[in-house]
């Protein structure tokens, strides 16, 4: 398997020398373009100045043609109109190519030379006594060094990059594996820091839900050993009598257990689903009026108010809060409904020694029972439920202070429509 990195460095590398042969295969072809025509023109008109004519001696045109090989550092070599061999300073030099009629370049074993055609229809050849390198080849060389030096200082950095994505990958499967406390190490601040820090993120809440889901485990398990021992306790004693008293028990804890069962459920599915199912336009002055009525010593006083959501929902929510405030408050139970802003607040208040400042948050935990409640009835996951549902539909629950001093438990739900006074 071809790593990251590997294909990413390689990516580079092939770039870098297309662009080197792109640019050698433009700058051969450059000599065929009109304006490197016009050069050798222009220099065939100043090389026929220097040179004597065509009908000069021999002799004559080779001390000419020395001359100006010594002076201008050059292998010169002078050819008639027939490409026959007039006077030259040097071996090899190439002969002018037939039915070339123009100048040229010729590449060879001794170098790149300028065949250069004259205004009398001599050809003249010539080429630096350094021999130096073709320019196309001298810029390959040239582009092939800036390829190595990018592909050298390039690895490092791909290298790198690829590494941590390693990592990160590592941190994936043993976080797959069962490891809960993974964690990747966030370098940089580009997009695979990003990415790391929102597995992090991820891994963490993974943990922490996973670490909620195992103590509701335990705490579910706990709760439910009661009413089942309570049970099995009665069912032995039926046998021996059947006692109506002992008949009514059972018929408790069973309600108990279905009850407890039923809020467990409903927790586990608050706690996967992300958006409302059911989602409807609710009457809350209506609903809670209708769940006030269920109580004795209870109290309501509000305005219309309309909120959108599950009405199943909102209703448990509203039961629950009367439910606690009549278990482990202490009569009258106030109610009231009012808009503030946006939101739709619902006060539950009773007259009960309210919750210390130490233990406000500790209340909405699952199963979480403080000294004052461990005698009375309840799961302990009335409250939980409650947040559960507020938050699930825009809304949130907590306890408030109150001027006039009473127990209070607040929901908080976005409201929709006009409010009017009831």
């Amino acid at each position: 398997m071809r790593r990251l990195y590997q294909k990413i460095y390689l990516t580079v590398i092939v770039s870098l020398l297309l662009v080197v042969l792109g640019a050698g295969a433009l700058w051969r072809r450059a000599a065929d373009q009109p304006e490197a025509r016009q050069a050798f023109e222009v220099a065939g008109e100043l090389a026929a100045t220097l040179l004597p004519p065509a009908d000069a001696s021999i002799e004559r045109q080779m001390r000419v043609i020395k001359k100006l090989a010594r002076r201008f550092r050059l292998e010169i070599a002078l050819f008639d109109e027939n490409r026959n061999l007039i006077a030259a300073t040097g071996p090899g030099l190439p002969i002018p190519p037939r039915g070339q009629e123009a100048g040229t370049w010729i590449y060879g074993p001794g170098g790149p030379a300028a065949v250069i055609r004259l205004p009398d229809k001599r050809w003249l050849s010539a080429r630096t006594w350094r021999r130096h390198r073709h320019p196309a080849l001298g810029l390959i060389i040239f582009l092939g060094g800036i390829a190595l030096v990018v592909g050298i200082c390039g690895y490092p950095v791909v290298r790198g990059l690829t590494r941590r994505l390693e990592r990160l990958q590592a941190g994936v499967e043993t976080l797959g594996k069962g490891d809960l406390m993974a964690r990747v190490k966030v370098e940089g601040k580009d997009e695979i820091a990003q990415l790391a820090s929102s597995f992090n993120d991820a891994a963490a809440r993974i943990e922490e839900l996973v670490g909620a889901h195992r103590l509701f485990l335990a705490n579910a398990s706990h709760e439910l050993r009661t009413p089942l021992s309570r049970l099995r306790l009665g069912i032995e004693l039926l046998k021996e009598k059947a006692d109506p008293e002992r008949k009514a028990e059972l018929e408790t804890d069973i309600g108990e257990l279905d009850q407890l069962i039923d809020e467990i459920l409903l927790a586990s599915r608050l706690d996967t689903i992300r958006d409302m199912e059911i989602k409807e336009e609710i009457d809350l002055l209506a609903l809670a009026a209708e769940e006030c009525a269920r109580y004795a010593g209870c109290f309501f006083d509000g305005e219309a108010i309309f909120v959108r959501g599950d009405p199943r929902l909102v209703r448990r929510m509203v039961r629950n809060l009367l439910d606690n405030a009549e278990q482990h408050g202490k009569p009258p139970i106030r109610v009231e409904l009012q808009r503030q802003g946006e939101m739709a607040v619902l006060d539950v208040m009773d007259h009960g020694p309210g919750i210390p400042e130490s233990e406000r948050r500790k209340v909405f935990l699952p199963f979480y029972r403080s000294n004052r409640q461990a005698a009375t009835k309840g799961s302990g996951l009335g409250l939980s439920l409650i947040r559960q549902i507020a938050r699930r539909h825009g809304g949130d629950a907590l306890i408030a202070e109150r001027p006039d001093g009473p127990n209070c438990f607040r929901v908080t739900l976005p409201a929709t429509g006009r409010a009017s006074k009831h």
